[in-house]
């Protein structure tokens, strides 16, 4: 009986223990960081590098697009941006920015804003996106996103 009393005190000490000090996150910072990603992605479309685009997501990623099924994992989400970029003919490009951010512990959570640009520099579409990231093996992750835009449903004639 003292066995279990005394296994119970150890127990009941280890639950109130106080939580290790969570590392304070510099959020000036983590949004330098996550708008290099968005540049890079940006850069890597550009260059019609699909494998440089996922360079920004998990392996395990899902990214939600829209009128479209979501691509589920790293592999998936390639091809598609390699689909994408191979029809793209008219050499258009995308500019990502960093809107907000949200972080704790080592997840994060964006929110920003797109625009798609003709060669000429002349906004054709534009809206918003997010993306959840995690900390993995020292760097932030894409581990899920999605977007939608701003622009009217063009009617079906």
């Amino acid at each position: 009986m003292a066995l279990l009393s005394g296994l119970f005190i150890v127990f009941f000490a280890a639950c109130n223990a106080p939580a290790e000090k969570a590392e304070a996150i510099d959020m000036d910072k983590l949004k330098v960081e996550i708008q290099a990603m968005e540049d890079a992605f940006s850069a890597a479309e550009k260059a019609k590098d699909a494998a440089a685009v996922v360079a920004y997501y998990a392996d395990d990623a899902i990214s939600y697009s829209r009128n479209q099924e979501p691509a589920v994992g790293k592999a998936a989400i390639q091809t598609k941006i390699a689909e994408n970029l191979a029809k793209d003919s008219a050499g258009t490009t995308n500019v990502y920015k960093v809107v907000d951010l949200f972080a704790e512990g080592n997840m994060a959570v964006e929110i920003g804003s797109f625009s798609h640009l003709d060669p000429a520099g002349t906004e054709v579409d534009k809206g918003f996106y997010m993306s959840y990231f995690q900390k993995r093996d020292g760097k932030y992750v894409c581990v899920r996103d999605m977007n939608v835009t701003t622009l009217p449903a063009k009617s079906p004639m």
